[in-house]
């Protein structure tokens, strides 16, 4: 799904969004003339591998999602949590994917992996 940055209010418009079994909802209002504010929640399930033996499992996400969307480039260290869609359309698959590949390029274990003590050691 795909909004024009243009016909977004100073008035909270809802929103909710399906793809590949994640749900983002929330709302979107006008923070200024090049901003908007996401505010909402991605629930859904993300494939992913464990880090110590490599193993494919899902992971339950349910994360809240505050994001400032923007129609320009804006060069700021106070506010990391920034979209720029410079062509002036709120891309909303492109939100999604960005936060799925966030979750898994971090480090994960699987529960059993999780669970043990054992030391891990490879000889090389």
């Amino acid at each position: 799904m795909k909004i024009v940055f243009d016909k977004i209010g100073s008035t909270k418009k809802p929103f909710h969004w399906n793809t590949s079994g994640i749900s983002l909802e929330g709302t979107l209002v006008k923070r200024g003339y090049h901003r908007v504010r996401l505010e909402g929640n991605l629930e859904g399930e993300v494939e992913l591998t464990c880090d110590r033996c490599g193993e494919g499992y899902y992971y339950d996400m349910t994360a809240p999602l505050h994001l400032t969307l923007s129609d320009e480039v804006i060069e700021t260290e106070d506010d990391l949590d920034i979209i720029e869609f410079i062509d002036g359309v709120i891309d909303f698959e492109f939100i999604v994917q960005s936060e799925i590949a966030s979750v898994q390029n971090s480090f994960h274990y699987c529960e059993k992996c999780e669970k043990s003590d054992e030391t891990l050691e490879f000889e090389v």
